[in-house]
């Protein structure tokens, strides 16, 4: 089983890996991934061997709280929440801390501008007032960040210490050190006066409150575009109840409920129009910006907007159920998943605090014993080197970039099912393409009828529509539709079997009837006398020949054409100038196949071959060592969807298709196929800038706080400016990652 949690009470990529450690223990647990940026744990389970209660009790004795996933809306309130309870908390602490600089500094400043300070607080004068006011001031500041004392030495005690642990640890050695010197003052040591230390707890906590907020605000920023989907559907539906109309909210709306709709309003869930004419605007699934008729019959989508007719529908998907549902758990599936990049820093992040905390007392002894430094000198390495260490850049890195590019590509219609699909699209070399229905529109038209002396154009038609008639293939429907035109009568089948790859054989009025490629009638010993050569020249205008025998003896040929989309040429001619070869892959014969590739520019042509050999042909592909990606839209693509590096479905195809696929195009326009390589190079390039400057950040802050630059006569890094570095760290990347925002595909 597989079952998504929201995680409460983590504050850095450290604690997201103590909750996968601790879930993955279980016995019956396969599988644990929680992402730090959305805050949820993604576990899969025997349920025969684990109940859920029994992992939310680990996730609980490891310091955390596992909750049920709430709702959009509910998450967004509880967010808002968190940035108001972080400002607060920043404003009280910046009202006690700004005065506490001010005391503590201020004798430096004032005096070399001829100003003292007054007697009371003179360091010189009243050294213990001096002490004690800023322990006064201190204590209010302690309390605002009390959250780090509590989550920080709790995670020690439990032997999963986190950032909040080296930000307990570090303002809690300057507090202790403060309280030894005020004691110090006491016994009439006034040289202690100038070494408290309770500006660097006051404005450490400060800094990193004021970090918080900002990284909160930004982390709410990167699951915009789930709340702009959420916001899509209306929160009530008019429905007809005893013959009345009532107006419910959409959570009460039932399979089966007759729903009115008006001019102007959003259609509350999917369904069937049962009364009624009207246009709608379904742009905002299918980017179609024409409004689409619908009469009876004629299937609704949830939350497309209705133009200028009321109608009457019946609902037939509510709740989870709903396309628009099914789009939202997909962007949230994959803003949750994580990317194969991201290995390397969750593996740093859960040795990262230990490892940090030990380099700390490492240093400051270091100094102390054998550099032969005061125990002041020590205490501000101790501080720096835990206040400037971030594991929660490492932890940022990757996730926000994911929910700001997965978010940015179903702006654009393209949905992106995880963060593995998302990396790898940006390695295709190759991108394998359907021909019926994806580089064509998949609607062909009966263009030709070729007949022997044997039978007429209409009986030869007749037969084959009747023939065709429960067929799902846009070949054989095209046939069917012609008949219709013509006002042919269909005759009643008395056999029917499909051949997958050839054709079809049926019998009517006892005569046995076969439709289907050369290939069938080849198998099946049919001499195709002097229709070969037409069928050739019918192949070259790019129509694909049906050949029809009775009884055994060649009876004519059926020709169709499907025509290419306008989209098509456009779109390889994209990928081409992204240095793509693009192939494709279709059961037409070769002269087909040719004609269509050289109207739309198609580098390598796989004709001629079986359903379910596709997967086969794109295997040989991936075995000359390049990444393929496969495009389709029919139940005929799914193994090769399966197989392929990156599985991309057209989003007017069929469910098991988009089951398959990795990338799912819901404006079934192949100019998205690029905008989804294009999203993948923007957004893998992001996470690289993220993981470089987050590791640079960790690599070079950590021996600059442990005092290399004192060595050769440079600075000593002072912990309040490690403190506003360690918050910088995290919102930078948070901003970086933001940027993706701007992208736009180019056209």
């Amino acid at each position: 089983m597989k079952k998504s949690l929201k995680i409460e009470g983590m504050t850095c990529a450290a604690c997201a890996k103590t909750v996968e450690r601790v879930t993955r223990k279980l016995d019956g647990v396969t599988e644990s991934n929680v992402n730090f940026a959305t805050e949820k744990l993604n576990i899969s389970y025997d349920s025969s061997k684990v109940k859920v209660s029994d992992i939310r009790k680990a996730i609980e004795k490891a310091g955390y709280k596992a909750v049920e996933e709430t709702t959009v809306d509910r998450d967004k309130e509880k967010k808002e929440k968190e940035i108001k309870y972080l400002w607060k908390k920043f404003i009280i602490s910046a009202i006690f801390t700004v005065p506490l600089l001010v005391i503590t500094m201020g004798h430096m400043f004032f005096e070399s501008a001829g100003f003292h300070l007054p007697d009371i607080i003179d360091p010189m004068k009243k050294p213990v007032n001096f002490g004690m006011i800023q322990l006064i001031l201190v204590i209010p500041v302690m309390i605002a960040g009390h959250r780090f004392f509590t989550v920080g030495f709790k995670s020690i005690f439990k032997g999963s210490p986190n950032m909040d642990s080296l930000i307990a640890i570090g303002t809690s050695a300057a507090f202790l050190y403060g309280i030894f010197a005020i004691v110090q003052i006491y016994g009439g040591n006034i040289d202690y006066a100038y070494d408290l230390y309770f500006e660097s707890a006051g404005v450490i906590i400060t800094l990193i409150l004021l970090g918080k907020y900002l990284e909160a605000v930004a982390k709410g920023k990167t699951s915009e575009a789930i709340k702009k989907l959420m916001g899509l559907a209306p929160k009530t539906a008019i429905v007809v109840r005893d013959s009345k109309e009532v107006e419910i909210s959409i959570e009460e709306v039932e399979a089966g409920d007759i729903i009115i709709v008006k001019p102007g309003e959003k259609m509350p869930v999917d369904g069937e129009v049962i009364e009624g004419m009207t246009f709608v605007d379904e742009s905002m699934l299918t980017g179609e910006s024409i409004p689409v008729e619908k009469t009876i019959g004629d299937k609704i989508i949830g939350a497309s907007i209705n133009k200028n007719g009321t109608i009457k529908y019946k609902a037939t998907k509510v709740g989870k159920d709903t396309v628009l549902a099914q789009i939202i758990k997909l962007v949230e599936d994959a803003q949750g998943s994580k990317a194969p990049i991201a290995k390397m820093a969750d593996i740093i992040s859960g040795y990262f605090v230990p490892v940090v905390i030990t380099i700390a007392i490492f240093s400051a002894a270091a100094w102390y014993w054998f550099g032969g430094e005061t125990l002041v000198f020590a205490l501000t390495i101790f501080i720096s080197v835990l206040v400037i260490a971030c594991p929660c850049a490492l932890g940022l890195a990757t996730p926000t970039a994911i929910m700001v590019g997965t978010g940015k590509g179903a702006e654009y219609g393209v949905l992106i099912k995880s963060g593995a699909a998302l990396e790898i699209a940006h390695k295709v070399k190759t991108i394998v393409f359907d021909k019926t229905g994806t580089i064509t529109e998949g609607k062909p038209k009966v263009t030709d009828i070729i007949v022997t002396d044997a039978i007429t154009k209409d009986e030869l038609l007749q037969l084959a529509a009747s023939a065709e008639k429960g067929s799902e293939h846009p070949l054989g429907e095209a046939i069917v539709k012609s008949a219709e035109e013509k006002g042919l009568e269909f005759k009643k089948l008395d056999f029917f079997k499909a051949i997958p790859g050839y054709g079809i054989e049926v019998k009517i009025d006892e005569k046995t009837i076969l439709l289907g490629n050369r290939k069938l009638m080849l198998e099946s010993n049919i001499s195709l006398e002097n229709l070969e050569e037409t069928s050739h020249k019918l192949a070259e205008e790019g129509k694909t020949p049906m050949y029809a025998a009775i009884d055994g003896k060649i009876a004519g040929i059926v020709a169709v054409a499907d025509t290419v989309k306008e989209s098509s040429k456009k779109a390889i001619e994209q990928l081409h100038k992204m240095g793509i070869e693009v192939a494709m892959i279709t059961g037409d014969n070769k002269r087909t196949a040719e004609a269509i590739a050289k109207q739309v520019g198609i580098d390598r042509i796989l004709a001629e071959v079986l359903p379910q050999d596709k997967a086969n042909e794109v295997k040989k592909l991936q075995s000359e060592g390049r990444k393929v990606a496969m495009v389709g839209d029919g139940i005929n693509d799914a193994p090769a969807l399966a197989q392929a590096d990156i599985g991309i479905a057209i989003g007017s195809g069929t469910d098991v298709a988009m089951e398959s696929a990795d990338i799912v195009l819901m404006r079934s326009d192949l100019m998205d196929v690029s905008t989804a390589i294009q999203l993948s190079k923007k957004t893998i390039a992001n996470i690289k800038q993220n993981l470089f400057w987050a590791f640079g950040y960790n690599t070079l802050g950590i021996p600059v706080a442990m005092g290399i630059l004192y060595i050769f006569g440079g600075p000593l890094l002072n912990p309040i400016i490690a403190a506003a570095a360690m918050s910088f760290s995290s919102v930078s990347v948070l901003l970086n990652a933001l940027r993706l925002k701007g992208f736009k595909p180019a056209k």
